[in-house]
């Protein structure tokens, strides 16, 4: 197929490499523009640009295709796409790009729609303690995340995995459904399937308002806190009148332990009281000082039993 790209971050990596591996002609790649960062605000390009450019793609970088995008969408039609293929672009496609492909413009997202529809599925996922979760590639609509599915696949969420460690296996799993997906849109044998409004949840984009930890919560709704919310923005507390964040932690206990809600209870591997059992902090990174396993940052600062954390 002659597949136009759009895509931005690190999750839209496999899939776009996947296409020029599985033999796809990659005519263009649009991706969002680039944007300062780091301490010296320096102007850095999206990762699905660097990729693009290694393999001599054209990329255009529009800051809309919806408000003043005339000049881009003329430069789609040109290209004459049999697909225009998207994996978290993040921008918002006008009905004049949906309709100019032969197979339509399909989208790789992360969740088995129609559940976390929006810009944070993988990381809802984890919040809200699901089971399992997946990748759906759909056919777009004008809608958010609402047109018709065209494959899924699913797959279990670990324990104490991370909504980042999580990311990074569905974008890789997403690459393999989008090359399926092709396959059978060129060969006839997917069919799209409309979706059940009535089992769609949203998942929105994450804030920082969900980084606290309240120690009065549950000690399973504290642990896919801070594993939902790894790598960004994360958990956090204070220790000390610091701030602390936790990147990963353990469920010690499931039952009360009799301690006020965040002391802690074991200063040998930083197991702190919940209401109804005892969280273990295994990474964490302190103010002013960088990440790290909890047994390094014990090592390096003298913790007692009985400290109240938050």
């Amino acid at each position: 197929m002659n597949i136009v790209f759009m895509g931005t971050p690190d999750f839209a990596v496999p899939t776009l490499k996947k296409l020029y591996e599985s033999g796809h002609r990659v005519s263009a790649v649009f991706t969002q523009p680039d944007k300062p960062k780091g301490r010296g605000y320096k102007l850095t390009p999206p990762p699905v640009k660097v990729l693009a450019q290694e393999y001599g793609t054209p990329v255009y970088q529009p800051q809309s295709l919806k408000k003043n995008g005339e000049e881009y969408i003329d430069i789609i039609r040109k290209l004459s796409p049999d697909c225009i293929v998207v994996a978290a672009y993040g921008k918002i496609l006008p009905k004049a790009v949906l309709d100019i492909p032969k197979y339509g413009c399909v989208n790789v997202h992360g969740s088995l729609l129609p559940k976390y529809r929006g810009a944070g599925p993988i990381q809802w996922a984890v919040l809200n303690d699901e089971a399992e979760t997946g990748i759906t590639t759909m056919l777009m609509g004008e809608g958010l995340d609402t047109g018709d599915m065209l494959m899924k696949r699913a797959t279990s969420i670990g324990e104490n995995e991370t909504a980042a460690e999580l990311f990074d296996r569905l974008a890789d799993m997403g690459a393999q459904l989008l090359t399926e997906t092709l396959d059978g849109l060129e060969n006839g044998t997917v069919a799209p399937e409309k979706q059940d409004e009535s089992l769609a949840t949203y998942a929105p984009m994450l804030t920082k308002e969900l980084c606290p930890i309240d120690f009065n919560k549950p000690v399973r709704k504290i642990h896919k806190q801070i594993c939902g919310l790894s790598d960004w923005p994360c958990a956090v507390t204070t220790l000390e009148g610091k701030r602390l964040k936790v990147y990963r932690s353990e469920i010690a206990s499931d039952k009360p332990c009799g301690k006020p809600v965040g002391t802690v209870v074991d200063s040998n591997d930083f197991s702190v009281a919940c209401s109804d059992g005892v969280i273990r902090f295994t990474q964490v990174q302190a103010e002013g000082s960088k990440r790290m396993n909890t047994a390094d940052f014990l090592r390096g600062r003298h913790l007692e039993n009985g400290t109240v954390l938050g």
